[in-house]
């Protein structure tokens, strides 16, 4: 097989529902989940699921396709401020008392975990094992139970299950957040793939939904950061 013959996209999608599924660090999972809009277009723009109308640079696109590129970026902008927002730097000057010792605590427990961080090659071994079940089970599953062809059933298999698996091995707020786009980019590629006539009314519905997510998700990272100042939900099961 040459390089030629390599559906990148799907590479591309493979790559990135992996790297959020297995990686901590919200700086790369946002990274990957961006990656991931940006090869879920270009995989159904090749596919031609939806005829061309826009002509942009020389490059026949669909409105849709623009749609669920733009809305993706959307999503991924709106995590991306509330994690900024969330990691942000007190100014102690304008603390009052309470803020102080809530920030002194806080200071505390990251000095415990940065302790611990020899130990932390533990926390991958639930989340890459889960990984390969995931690719064990979307290499199966389009075998078994076809619905639109091997590579559509291939992508929105492995979005909805690296989604699925992403939220069971979430330890924050964030985590939950990448995992519930990602299934929710999963129904967006199959109703895209098998509708015999793609409606706008329900794409659009499908892209507000992943807005307001995304808009969910980062209310209750709000709400959890201002109770415990952190968005790990294993602070929950502490108080």
């Amino acid at each position: 097989m040459s390089l030629s013959d390599i559906n990148w996209a799907v590479v591309g999608i493979g790559l990135a529902g992996g790297l959020i599924l297995l990686l901590r660090d919200w700086r790369l999972t946002f990274a990957a989940l961006f990656a991931s809009y940006i090869c879920v277009a270009l995989f159904i723009q090749q596919q031609q699921f939806l005829p061309s109308d826009l002509r942009l640079g020389g490059i026949e696109v669909s409105t849709p396709v623009m749609v669920k590129l733009i809305t993706g970026v959307a999503a991924t902008v709106i995590l991306t401020i509330t994690a900024l927002t969330f990691s942000r730097e007190y100014n102690l000057e304008d603390l009052n008392e309470f803020s102080l010792a809530e920030l002194r605590r806080a200071a505390r427990r990251a000095q415990r975990q940065r302790a611990a961080e020899p130990r932390r090659l533990s926390d991958y071994v639930v989340p890459f094992w889960a990984l390969i079940l995931a690719l064990i089970a979307s290499l199966a599953l389009p075998r078994l139970y076809p619905i639109g062809g091997p590579l559509v059933d291939f992508v929105w298999y492995w979005l909805g299950l690296t989604g699925l698996f992403t939220l069971v091995t979430a330890s924050d707020t964030l985590k939950i957040g990448l995992g519930l786009l990602l299934c929710a980019g999963s129904v967006d590629v199959l109703y895209t793939a098998i509708a015999q006539t793609v409606q706008v009314f329900p794409l659009a519905l499908l892209s507000l939904m992943t807005i307001v997510l995304a808009l969910a998700v980062a209310y209750l990272s709000g709400l959890l950061y201002g109770r415990l100042k952190t968005l790990e939900l294993n602070e929950l099961y502490k108080q």
